[in-house]
């Protein structure tokens, strides 16, 4: 390796909106980051939804009768 191109790399704190720190090495000094495997979804088997203008419950509403007209037909 050529000497004096790379950057440092040292220590860094990882700091995540839920609260979780951790350290880890990186180029740079301080990380923040807004999800981490103590709050992602797919690491703790918990979903969050994001129901923005209700979009979500609009979507349930729209198709909670679908299974149901079915079977009142072949009745």
């Amino acid at each position: 390796m050529k000497k004096g191109i790379h950057p440092d790399y040292n220590k860094t704190t990882v700091t995540c909106v839920c609260g979780n720190v951790f350290e880890t090495r990186s180029t740079r000094k301080e990380i923040k980051v807004e999800i981490c495997s103590k709050c992602h979804p797919f690491m703790t088997g918990q979903q969050k939804i994001m129901d923005t203008a209700g979009r979500v419950e609009k979507f349930r509403q729209k198709y909670a009768n679908v299974g149901q007209n079915k079977k009142d037909k072949k009745s």
